[in-house]
């Protein structure tokens, strides 16, 4: 380490520990997103971010579509290789040295640390019905999720979740726990349903807002599209869940010093490595299977977590940090999700850094967008880990990489070579764990996507790319009994 170097670093901790000692207690009542980001900023001794490039193709400064300049940065970090240089050769070296590492990686600098001091939820049932999904019989029920605010009473947090089971289950079922707090009208709760989520990211498909029910465009589902997601799972004997993410955090950075992040922090901002959004719903969804492991209709060893979009990016997330988990299906995920951070496509980590994104990520994760700070720049190459090794992560439980195209509207800022790149990338590991990846024998710099709706799905690790858009509704058909196979599920009925 030079000189320079050592100064620069000596200076860039000075900022911060400045930066913290002056907040104090600082006024958020009615903080805004950009109070928060220079906040923040602040606290990194960042001056100048470098500006994200525009999704629109005309816009000067658009976002990169050739292939030829997409791979600045080639090399992707090695989920296999110890930071002393060893390699990794045994599942032991994996479990207690390698993962641990990239888990601390990304706490520290991507997606934030949960505090070892949140408070309990109690859950409450508060509605109980039953009717019909398909031909099949239900049983629904609702559920709050009181979060403990003795700490700090002026921030209230209730989880809002639903749980419907096939009626007819003679065993406990596996379930699928769903991003985005889908409503069911097949169940006709007595009212009053939910309190109304105001909240942005609530019900509206597309980059900037969550997703879309999975099968369904804004006008409902053409005529001839398979069946929504919900009846194929229980006509297949699944239980499914659906949780509010919002009611968990809110999806912008004003709310940062609310919802969950904001009531352990008592309404104070988050400091450099404190967990963001994308990691508060993915504890949200933690403590939903809490729950779940204690209710008897529930085989909590089969529980899955799916998301799109953003809540792809969740429930990616989630299923890497939480290893109770048995399955994952992750929609159209892109950048913070399954997409390479060091690709130069579409959307890019200094779109994550901008005040409209930061708010998923750790507060540390603006350094990589940093174009001057006391401790320099840092660019993508910088991170000390990639979207390959969230994905190993996972490993070797069930891992479905879900993308459309983007002729039908899921859009090429996604990534979808990147992303499936960086799924080949996460083979060596889930073949060290005893699994069966996608059978991809190209290295991932070279690998090719293949063809639209020719899927792998062979193995723990599988990937499909369906001829649809900014949804998994088209996949549930193939992701079903891949699931089941799998996990062993068998059931009577005949899946639609």
């Amino acid at each position: 380490m030079t000189p320079g170097h050592t100064l620069r670093l000596l200076i860039a901790s000075v900022f911060a520990a400045a930066a913290i000692y002056a907040q104090g207690s600082i006024d958020t009542s009615n903080w805004t997103a950009e109070q928060d980001h220079q906040n923040m900023m602040d606290q990194l001794g960042i001056k100048a971010l470098r500006p994200g490039p525009s999704g629109n193709e005309a816009a000067p400064n658009h976002a990169n579509y050739d292939e030829a300049k997409a791979n600045p940065y080639p090399d992707l970090p090695d989920a296999l290789t110890l930071k002393n240089g060893r390699k990794v050769t045994t599942a032991a070296m994996w479990w207690d040295q390698r993962r641990p590492q990239i888990v601390e990686d990304f706490g520290r600098e991507v997606l934030g640390r949960i505090p070892k001091n949140v408070p309990r939820v109690t859950w409450e049932v508060t509605k109980t019905a039953e009717g019909k999904v398909g031909d099949h019989a239900v049983i629904g029920k609702q559920f709050i999720g009181h979060v403990d605010n003795s700490s700090y009473p002026e921030i209230e947090v209730n989880i809002q979740m639903t749980l419907v089971v096939p009626a007819d289950a003679k065993e406990p079922v596996p379930v699928m726990m769903m991003f985005g707090g889908r409503t069911i009208p097949e169940i006709a709760f007595p009212p009053p349903p939910f309190p109304r989520i105001g909240l942005r990211g609530a019900g509206t498909a597309g980059r900037g807002r969550g997703p879309a029910p999975a099968g369904r465009g804004p006008g409902g589902p053409p005529a001839n599209a398979d069946p929504p997601p919900l009846q194929q799972l229980i006509a297949d004997g699944w239980g499914v869940v659906t949780i509010a993410p919002n009611s968990i955090q809110a999806d912008n950075g004003a709310g940062l010093t609310k919802g969950i992040i904001g009531l352990v922090n008592k309404g104070q901002p988050r400091k450099p490595d404190d967990w963001g959004a994308l990691r508060a719903w993915g504890w949200g969804a933690s403590r939903g299977l809490d729950y779940l492991e204690t209710d008897k209709a529930v085989n909590a060893r089969q529980v899955g977590i799916e998301g799109v979009s953003r809540y792809g990016k969740a429930a990616l997330v989630t299923m890497a940090f939480d290893q109770r988990f048995a399955v994952v299906l992750i929609g159209s995920s892109g950048e913070g999700g399954a997409k390479p951070h060091r690709r130069n496509w579409g959307e890019a980590v200094e779109n994550l850094t901008g005040t409209g994104e930061y708010h998923w990520m750790a507060g540390n994760f603006l350094k990589y967008g940093a174009a001057k700070a006391a401790f320099g720049s840092k660019t993508a190459n910088d991170l000390p880990v990639d979207s390959n090794e969230l994905l190993a992560l996972c490993a070797p439980r069930l891992t479905f990489v879900s993308y459309g195209v983007p002729e039908k509207g899921d859009a090429k800022w996604l990534d979808h070579q990147g992303s499936f790149m960086a799924a080949v990338a996460a083979q060596p590991v889930f073949r060290l764990l005893g699994a069966k990846d996608m059978g991809v024998t190209a290295d991932y710099h070279t690998a090719k996507m293949p063809p639209v709706n020719d899927g792998l799905l062979n193995g723990q690790l599988a990937w499909r790319q369906h001829d649809g858009g900014h949804t998994d509704g088209p996949n549930w058909k193939y992701f079903i009994p891949w699931a089941d196979k799998f996990l062993g599920h068998t059931h009577e009925g005949v899946r639609p």
